[in-house]
């Protein structure tokens, strides 16, 4: 467990180096809740979970391009793959929460007649999925900005598919649409049952996938170059 930790704690140090990516992490969820706020009160918190799945998937990304060079040191000293992304989600989980606490209290402050337990229930699928999540991307695509660019074109899908369209249910975040909309609206159970369930799918699905994609590369020792025998 240890070795877990001092990962996550290196994450979090990592990032908190970029004080741009920190103040990007805060605004971002702010201006989406805020473009929406003179509307239906159900539209800015459906924005605002938008903004801190892209903030806290963006940090995973960023988190996860930069460890790229560091990782083949910690496997030389003894970390194995699992101590990696296992402690680097952790601390991109911790971070997360960090972001969500202030949004959730402006919530509060800012509309009446919510199940606040429901917007803190979807507020915590957003980080359960969006820091696996971005970490995959990172992964697979190695340069920031086509990384980026796919996070982008998520959320865009997230915004403008109909949450009623079998299409939508295969998003990310579809999850805190339908949380969000037993929070507000008051509707049935339904709505928070199918919410949740979604989330610990995506997410289950997205931590296995991670785990073997990380597994796979790590394992891959391109700092030893082998010589042939003559």
């Amino acid at each position: 467990m240890k070795p877990m930790l001092t990962v996550a704690e290196m994450t979090l140090r990592e990032l908190a180096r970029r004080r741009g990516v920190l103040l990007l992490l805060l605004l971002m969820p702010f201006v989406f809740w805020l473009i929406r706020r003179d509307s239906y009160v159900g539209q800015s918190i459906r924005a605002l979970l938008l903004g801190i799945s892209w903030a806290v998937s963006t940090a995973a990304l960023f988190a996860t391009s930069a460890a790229r060079e560091l990782e083949p040191r910690l496997r030389l000293a003894g970390y194995r793959p699992h101590h990696l992304y296992v402690g680097r989600m952790l601390g991109l989980w911790l971070l997360g929460l960090a972001v969500s606490v202030p949004f959730f209290l402006l919530t509060v402050v800012d509309a009446n007649n919510l199940r606040y337990a429901g917007i803190a229930m979807a507020m915590l699928c957003c980080v359960a999925v969006a820091a696996p999540f971005g970490m995959l991307i990172g992964a697979l695509l190695p340069r920031e900005l086509e990384g980026t660019l796919l996070l982008l074109t998520v959320v865009a899908m997230q915004m403008l598919l109909d949450p009623a369209s079998p299409g939508s249910k295969l998003t990310p975040f579809w999850s805190s649409r339908e949380i969000a909309t037993w929070a507000v609206d008051h509707t049935d159970g339904g709505y928070l049952t199918r919410g949740l369930l979604h989330a610990v799918v995506v997410t289950t699905l997205l931590i296995v996938t991670v785990a073997g994609v990380f597994g796979v590369r790590l394992r891959r020792r391109r700092h030893l170059h082998h010589v042939p025998l003559t």
